[in-house]
């Protein structure tokens, strides 16, 4: 197992204290050995010279026999001091000449000198002794004094002794503490290894856990069963765990809430920081941009929104902290934008800005119709308006005598009173049609018999204007559809009448169908020889009032296609215009295939 962080540094701390104490351990041995050491090196000479003293009181004239004193130097000769007589002019009278003692000759000349340097009338005829550094290191030099009597006058003899800091004894010991030290850590450690893992263990256990909950895993608890701190601190974790994931939760939910709600917004949102850089947007901002065009897309802002008018509007925005506005409009987009600056609520500092789209093109387009709308309509209705009261005028104030011209005058009148009240018809229906208030019904019925009897009606209406009138079935015999049979006998009625309105004589107006099995469609189309529509009016031949080609002064309402559209896609069907000009144009619409035992609907 994959030992922790914790568990090495507590292992390295437990071998580094135990190599510590054993290291303290043998530096105080080292110390206190080598002090005793020492003191029982001085204690030897000194009871060794003791001897000797007491020797010389017994006998004070013994320096003065010349027997006694030649063979105590020659008994010296086997000693490790060097004794040396000297008299009160700091002359030597007498030395041994052993060899035994281990001093060099400059450490005997050190002592030497500094027994010479001292005050001679401070020594007695006690043993006097002081200790000095010896030259060479490591050692100590001791120097024992004692006041004798040679013929008559006062001398000294000298003693001068080595003493090492450490002896073989000391070593020995040293090297005992050392290997029983280092044994006594290597068997601790096995113990220490075990309890530091008994104490380390849970608490990386509970490591483990946070691991988890930083990686969003709120479902793994810590273990509480340990006694002690760690088993509280477990405890902790676990309730810290409970509140977290509830308050996670919490946090989530209103989150999603807020995203659904950010989302839901028609209107593009983007939150742009301090350095205009988008942080958040929702689903919308991302296709309401769609009509506008894609051009200098080379960075992710203009991915986003493709003027670079506005983002010098949000970088103004942030510098000046104040709100800015933007209309955009072009021939196929709108878009009123809004920008607001975000502050922060504690330094006031601006932190960034909030931008709302908004697509206003259907609005302006909207509004656009209906200036139009009321326009047609005032036209439309202005111009019968007026030829009525062109023609009622004269005939209220007697001036017409002749009874023909009244006649004509109120056979006029007639027909402008038709084409007013078609034109209110049309109208009244086109918007039952768009606010979805008008009751349809459609059921099976057999195609082939409507454009059947359609053809007789139609035939001399048609050739009367001086067109060839057809009709083709490319699939053979249709099969039944689904549909109003009126509103489709209305479709084709306004189709055809719209082509005889703009095809020349000796030109031909066709009836085409087709069915497509695999799309369990039938297609019905209109074709014209005429004079087409131009490809800059065709979008918008569908739209209410619109007549292709106005100069030529064509009679007509201009509600006939936008009704025959609605009607088509209140049936849940499509209508398409193909046109080249001057070559003719071809309208088609689509009828669904009618499924086995379908009933009637509205």
């Amino acid at each position: 197992m994959h030992q922790s962080t914790l568990l090495r540094r507590v292992s390295s701390l437990v071998i580094g204290a135990l190599a510590a104490s054993m290291f303290m351990a043998m530096l105080a041995f080292f110390m206190a050995g080598r002090r005793e050491t020492m003191r029982m090196q001085e204690d030897a000479v000194m009871e060794q010279n003791g001897v000797y003293n007491q020797l010389f009181h017994i006998r004070t004239d013994f320096f003065d026999t010349e027997g006694y004193m030649q063979s105590f130097f020659e008994a010296m000769t086997v000693s490790k001091q060097a004794f040396f007589l000297i008299d009160g002019n700091n002359n030597i009278i007498a030395r041994n000449t052993s060899n035994r003692s281990g001093m060099s000759k400059e450490e005997i000349d050190e002592a030497l000198q500094y027994f010479k340097d001292s005050n001679k009338e401070a020594i007695t005829d006690d043993l006097n002794h002081q200790t000095i550094d010896s030259p060479s290191g490591f050692k100590k030099l001791l120097i024992i004094a004692q006041q004798v009597e040679y013929c008559g006058q006062p001398a000294y003899l000298i003693s001068i002794s080595s003493t090492s800091e450490y002896n073989d004894m000391v070593m020995k010991f040293l090297n005992i503490l050392i290997l029983s030290t280092l044994l006594a850590g290597m068997l601790m450690m096995i113990p220490a290894y075990l309890f530091i893992r008994r104490i380390i263990l849970p608490i990386q256990s509970i490591n483990n856990v946070a691991i988890e909950y930083s990686k969003g895993n709120y479902n793994v608890r810590a273990d509480e069963s340990d006694k002690g701190e760690v088993g509280e601190l477990g405890a902790s974790f676990n309730t810290m765990a409970d509140r977290l994931s509830r308050s996670i939760s919490d946090i989530t939910t209103e989150r999603n809430r807020l995203q659904d709600i950010f989302d839901i917004i028609s209107d593009g949102i983007i939150v742009v920081d301090e350095h205009s850089n988008p942080i958040i947007v929702n689903k919308a901002i991302h296709t309401i941009f769609d009509r506008a065009e894609a051009n200098n897309m080379f960075t992710e802002r203009l991915q986003l929104i493709p003027f670079e008018e506005v983002w010098k509007d949000f970088d103004e925005c942030i510098y000046t902290q104040e709100n800015k506005e933007r209309t955009i409009l072009d021939r196929d987009y709108a878009y009123q934008i809004t920008i607001i600056p975000k502050l922060d609520d504690e330094t006031g500092d601006c932190i960034g800005a909030t931008g709302f789209f908004r697509d206003i093109y259907n609005e302006q387009r909207n509004e656009q119709f209906r200036r139009d709308y009321v326009a047609n309509i005032s036209h439309e209705l202005r111009t019968p308006l007026q030829t009525l009261r062109g023609l009622i005028e004269p005939l209220a104030d007697g001036m017409v005598k002749n009874e023909e011209d009244r006649k004509r005058y109120y056979n006029i009148i007639l027909d402008e009173t038709m084409r007013l009240s078609r034109l209110i018809t049309d109208m009244l229906e086109l918007s039952k049609l768009q606010s979805g208030t008008m009751a349809l019904k459609t059921f099976p019925f057999d195609l082939n018999n409507l454009i059947s009897d359609l053809e007789i009606k139609m035939r001399p209406i048609i050739e009367e204007a001086g067109l060839t009138f057809n009709v083709i079935y490319n699939s053979g015999r249709l099969p039944t559809v689904m549909g109003n049979p009126d509103r489709v006998e209305q479709i084709l009625i306004i189709l055809l009448d719209n082509a005889k309105k703009y095809t020349p004589p000796g030109k031909s107006i066709t009836i085409i169908t087709d069915y497509i099995e695999a799309e369990k469609k039938v297609y019905v189309s209109v074709a014209d020889t005429g004079q087409g529509i131009h490809e800059y009016d065709i979008n918008n031949i569908f739209d209410r009032f619109f007549k292709a080609d106005r100069a030529r002064g064509k009679k007509g309402t201009g509600l006939g296609l936008s009704i025959a559209k609605e009607l088509l896609t209140y049936m849940g069907e499509t209508i398409k215009v193909a046109s080249k000009y001057g070559e003719g144009a071809t309208f088609t619409f689509t009828l669904s295939k009618a499924e086995a035992g379908k009933n009637a609907w509205e």
